[in-house]
């Protein structure tokens, strides 16, 4: 009849909350005394009650045993299920007075009202963060205890969060149902496609507050204000660079020792980081997602891309003070300047001809080596430049980007629309 009545005779002496049962009471009291009677023997964390014993060995066997008739999701309590069937049903009978959003709770409501009047009673200990949610802070807690109870049953990583352990399954199953709608590429998690789309739409939120250059990730950020704070505590003992993190010093030590150990399948050619092939790998599948908005050209990567769209706004920041041409690229005026002073330092030892580049060296000897990378996967014809295999694969795929603006010819190289335009020059 106590529920009805709503009388609740057993009040705990510590903090003034009263209960309907002696047992709900003795239950509470442990929040107090820190007693948790109800071990796993699995993992080895205590709990105050067997319900909440019964609930978190649900995670070590993997049993989801309650699913939504609607959607299709997953729980592990029937209390769960029933809150989220509240989302196909509608029925959220507790208003928000302030922004009139709806909870099927009433104690779900008084925890969102928090937000509305800042109040956080639950406060971390160790750093003093508070939350406004005891679930939150209990989460919290497992940064400072190291504590990792979610393990992965294929490789063994444990994580601090139950939705960590799921995004991580993701690895195992191959799952990937976040897909891209401009280059067809798909993830394993929102916030990776989200960071990926930034790629594509030129998003660059993370700005340098010391010299202004702008990010798509704040992670990329970080590393970068390395270069502004000059905390850099890992040197390397051979050229003196020094860098934020270990990971990045093993890295760069790879330059020195020549260590390449990621080798192309293609083509054979190895570099020292995992980035750089899935780079170059585009080069031979032919993937360019990165797609021009002005013109019909498309790239393999970003930069490429960023770099090209200076042609467009006519953008030629760096000007040669020796003639006065200017360039939209630092690396193109640099380049530009070895024609002036005569600076050839690399040459070739096959037929002694120079070069001011190492990279414009190490394509000309191709021509001596007879090395031919860029493989058509049509008809297996080889080239020496990517350059050459663009055009060539439009052969195969019928596309004719270039077209005449007097008639309605197109070609499939800007060369033969150039040799084409002599016909209309010569009428006029």
């Amino acid at each position: 009849m106590r529920v009805h009545s709503g009388e609740r005779p057993y009040k705990c002496t510590s903090c003034g909350k009263s209960f309907r049962r002696p047992d709900n009471l003795k239950t509470h009291m442990r929040i107090h005394s820190g007693e948790c009677p109800y071990k796993c023997k699995v993992c080895g964390k205590a709990f105050r009650a067997w319900a909440s014993l019964r609930s978190h060995l649900i995670i070590h066997n993997g049993e989801w045993a309650y699913k939504c008739s609607s959607c299709g999701k997953s729980f592990n309590q029937s209390s769960t299920l029933k809150t989220h069937m509240a989302i196909h049903n509608g029925e959220l009978p507790h208003k928000c007075t302030n922004c009139g959003k709806s909870f099927y709770r009433p104690s779900t409501l008084k925890q969102h009202m928090m937000i509305h009047n800042g109040e956080r009673p639950y406060k971390c200990t160790s750093c003093g963060k508070s939350f406004n949610l005891a679930s939150s802070h209990k989460t919290h807690m497992r940064i400072h205890s190291g504590e990792c109870p979610y393990k992965c049953t294929n490789c063994g990583k444990s994580f601090n969060h139950s939705c960590h352990l799921k995004r991580h399954m993701a690895v195992h199953n191959g799952e990937r149902p976040y897909k891209c709608t401009n280059c067809g590429k798909s993830f394993n998690h929102s916030s990776n496609l989200k960071r990926h789309m930034a790629n594509h739409n030129g998003e660059r939120r993370h700005k340098c507050t010391s010299c202004g250059k702008s990010f798509n990730q704040s992670s990329t950020l970080k590393t970068h204000m390395e270069i502004h704070n000059g905390d850099l505590p890992h040197k390397c003992t051979n050229c003196g660079k020094s860098f934020y993190r270990p990971s990045s010093l093993k890295q760069h030590m790879m330059i020195h020792n020549g260590e390449r150990p990621y080798k192309c399948a293609n083509c054979g050619k190895s570099f020292n980081r995992p980035s750089t092939l899935k780079q170059h790998m585009k080069i031979h599948n032919g993937e360019r997602p990165y797609k021009c908005t002005s013109c019909v050209k498309s790239f393999n990567l970003p930069c490429t891309l960023k770099s090209h769209m200076i042609i467009h706004n006519d953008e030629r920041r760096y000007k040669c003070t020796s003639c006065g041409k200017s360039f939209n690229d630092s690396s193109h005026l640099k380049r530009h300047m070895a024609i002036h002073n005569g600076e050839r330092l690399h040459k070739c030892t096959n037929c002694g001809k120079s070069f001011n580049e190492p990279s414009s060296l190490k394509l000309h000897m191709r021509i001596h080596n007879g090395e031919c990378p860029y493989e058509c996967s049509i008809c297996r014809k080889s080239f020496n430049w990517p350059s050459s295999l663009t055009p060539h694969m439009r052969i195969h795929n019928g596309e004719r980007p270039f077209k005449c603006t007097v008639c309605v010819k197109s070609f499939n190289q800007s060369s033969h629309l150039k040799r084409h335009m002599i016909i209309h020059n010569g009428r006029s």
